[in-house]
């Protein structure tokens, strides 16, 4: 990942690491993680839909500027009832984009994923949980898009070469 992509990254999960927001890192960030080549665009995460952690999790995306990609002319920002769905929340924060997603895969929640997650150290000082590359892998599985079944192939070999390992 070129040092200016990984900086925004690190820059917005330490805005919500700082507001104490409870999440998970998923998709094609998680897999750069977990070791997979590869390049991506924006970071999505998967956030516990409590009450209090929507709280947090809306002062972070205030911080950092968040407001929808879609028409962003308008600047419109996400709200608690946006937050509590378990759809996708596609956002563009100062730092780059952001996607905030209640549910992945087939209804998969943060509850759902949580056992099968892991602490990274991401930069110094810096820990965020990260969905484990088996999982991301069932996932893209269940989803099924053109672009998920592309890079089915390259995680499986990863995957492999960790287990070997």
């Amino acid at each position: 990942m070129p040092g200016t992509a990984k900086r925004e990254f690190a820059a917005i999960l330490v805005g919500l690491r700082r507001h104490q927001v409870d999440f998970i890192v998923v998709g094609g960030i998680a897999a750069l993680l977990e070791g997979v080549p590869g390049n991506t665009i924006d970071l999505d995460v998967v956030h516990s839909r409590e009450p209090d952690n929507i709280a947090r999790l809306l002062a972070a995306l205030d911080s950092l500027d968040a407001t929808y990609r879609t028409r962003p002319e308008l600047a419109l920002k996400p709200d608690v009832s946006h937050l509590a769905s378990p759809g996708h929340q596609l956002l563009m924060t100062r730092f780059g984009p952001l996607d905030v997603l209640g549910m992945i895969g087939h209804s998969r929640s943060y509850d759902d994923l949580l056992p099968h997650t892991h602490e990274l150290e991401v930069s110094e000082g810096l820990r965020v949980r990260v969905l484990d590359l088996e999982t991301l892998i069932a996932v893209k599985e269940e989803v099924g898009g053109e672009r998920d079944l592309a890079v089915l192939p390259i995680m499986r070999r990863t995957l492999e070469e960790k287990r070997r390992r």
